[in-house]
């Protein structure tokens, strides 16, 4: 995978200002508010900036959180952690591999089989439908 590297002015320019906030600087959208909250289209959910394959349709649930929510990433090399310690918590921060994004957060409250919650902004992903969807 090659790394995307675009001086900030270059993503501004790019994105829109939702997206660039959130994918950026670190930023989020409101709970429930997100174009994939409720989505059951089957697809593959990609990177909005630099279109890596992140999650599928298939690893998603609803987890009443307000974000579109994975129990596992497409191939664990894809989604990068760092720890967050912003808001006073304690959080891990997930971001895409190839441009570090800003995902969300994972958390350790999801369902079987890896009890993982990939918690993540709409505005960070792209929704690419199967063909037979």
């Amino acid at each position: 995978m090659s790394k995307v590297e675009k001086s900030d002015a270059q993503w501004q320019a790019e994105l829109d200002d939702e997206t660039y906030q959130i994918t950026r600087k670190k930023g989020t959208e409101r709970p429930f508010t997100g174009e994939y909250c409720d989505t059951k289209t089957p697809g593959t959910y990609v990177c909005r900036c630099c279109g890596e394959a992140l999650f599928r349709s298939d690893t998603k649930y609803d987890s009443g959180s307000g974000w579109p929510s994975f129990y596992a990433p497409v191939d664990g090399s894809r989604v990068a952690e760092e720890r967050d310690m912003s808001h006073m918590m304690i959080r891990t921060e997930i971001l895409c591999a190839r441009c570090d994004a800003h995902l969300g957060h994972v958390f350790e409250d999801g369902p079987a089989p890896t009890g993982l919650r990939y918690c993540v902004n709409s505005a960070s992903l792209e929704l690419k439908p199967d063909e037979s969807a």
